[in-house]
Parts: structure tokens; C-alpha cells; sequence
């Protein structure tokens, strides 16, 4: 099928015309926006206790989903991409259960809560120092990296909400998290924390699911700054 269509025809076609030129650019907004990126040796890295899930199987994360769904309505979820770079090349922190389950720290938004509150607050009881120490965590409501929907009580995500879909059941929001220099991170007992180089998750979603796999296209947008 050919797509090709020139000016003076799309003029023709009645397509919207293009206000790019005029387009103002911010620091918030600019499509590359530079991102720092230190070292993972930066990093230091202790243990805490186990930090389990709420939920003990599959089937009772949906039944619980489907009782909330009936009373609140679609759930609101979040997780945080955190970058390091290591011999040059930018490396995702995942938490590690097993040894082939991966994700990325987050979880549900609490009714009241806005998404930046609860992923900074899931943030903390994930990653959080042992000692309670308070943690800076700089997320961005301009740093949202994608959008995920959950169209049933099924484990299967899109990043658009299918045609047929009218109330889908959960939306996943995935946030830009920019580390400081330094910092200490006390990893539950029960999770490894490990970086994984783009290059070994793209185009990988057997190994790392559909999201994370998507990740070094939906990061290209950030200019990242090597310190």
C-alpha cells in the first residue's frame, strides 16, 4: 500500500496542517531531554528484609482486581526506570525474583494519591535504606516514559487501550527516575538488583516480557549525559 502523499495533495485531502515550526521548545518538553548518568561503582547496594508480594498466586491478584475493580474502578499502577551506565552504555536497575522473572520497582497508586507521590513512596519501600533515611527520589510528571493497559483481568498489557476495550482495568504509568551522584540502596533478601545494558533487552521480550523489552525505544527520546 502506498503511503507517500505530496503537499499540495494533502492540501487537497483536507489533512491537518503541521504546526511544528511553531512550536516552542522548554527544557520540560524538548524531546531530548538530557538525562544524567553516572557510574554504576557510584552505587552501593546493601539487604533488607524480604519484601513480598501482596498477593500470594496470579488467580489471587485478578480476584482481588476484580473485587477493587467493582467498587473503585480501573487501578492505577507505577514503576520507575532507574539508569546507570556502565563501560559507556546505559543499564536499567531490575529487581530479579528467581531466576527468569524481571520487573521494574513500582506497584499500585493508593486512592487520593497522585502517581509521582505513590511511585516515590513505592520507591522507598523497595529501595529504601534499612536505617529509614529519607530518600530524593526526582521523578517528573514530564519524564513519563509510556503508558500500559490491562483491557481484562488477564495478565496480557498494550500500550493503547484495544478498540473494544470501554473501562480497562488497570493503566501503567512507567516514569523517568533521575538518580543522584551517589546513593545507598537496601535491596529486599528475597530480590537481586541487577543492570541490564539496553542491548540485552531490546527486542527481548521472551527474556524480560513486553515492557521492559520496549524500553530502549520509548528511552531513545532522552539525551543522556555520561558523568
Amino acid at each position: 500500500i502506498k503511503m507517500a502523499m505530496n503537499h499540495s495533495m494533502r492540501q487537497k485531502a483536507g489533512w491537518p496542517q503541521s504546526n511544528f515550526k511553531n512550536q516552542t521548545f522548554t527544557s520540560e518538553n524538548i524531546p531530548n531531554k538530557p538525562i544524567n548518568l553516572y557510574p554504576l561503582t557510584n552505587y552501593t547496594f546493601g539487604t533488607k528484609e524480604p519484601l513480598y508480594e501482596r498477593d500470594k498466586s496470579v488467580e489471587a491478584r485478578f480476584s482481588r482486581m476484580r473485587e477493587e475493580f467493582a467498587k473503585i474502578g480501573m487501578r492505577r499502577s507505577v514503576e520507575g526506570v532507574l539508569i546507570v551506565h556502565e563501560h559507556g552504555l546505559p543499564h536499567v536497575l531490575l529487581l530479579q525474583l528467581g531466576t527468569t522473572f524481571f520487573k521494574l520497582p513500582g506497584g499500585e497508586v493508593n486512592q487520593g494519591e497522585t502517581e509521582v507521590d505513590g511511585l516515590k513512596r513505592l520507591l522507598t519501600e523497595t529501595l529504601g535504606r534499612q536505617d529509614g533515611a529519607p530518600m530524593d527520589w526526582l521523578v517528573e510528571e514530564t519524564c513519563i516514559i509510556g503508558n500500559w493497559w490491562r483491557a481484562n483481568f488477564e495478565p496480557p498489557q498494550y500500550p493503547y487501550v484495544p478498540a473494544h476495550i470501554t473501562k480497562p482495568k488497570e493503566h501503567k504509568r512507567l516514569f523517568m527516575v533521575q538518580l543522584p551522584e551517589k546513593a545507598l540502596f537496601a535491596v529486599p533478601r528475597n530480590y537481586k538488583l541487577v543492570a541490564a545494558p539496553l542491548f540485552e533487552l531490546y527486542d527481548n521480550s521472551a527474556g524480560y516480557g513486553p515492557i521492559i523489552s520496549s524500553l530502549p525505544q520509548a528511552l531513545s527520546r532522552f539525551n543522556f549525559i555520561y558523568n
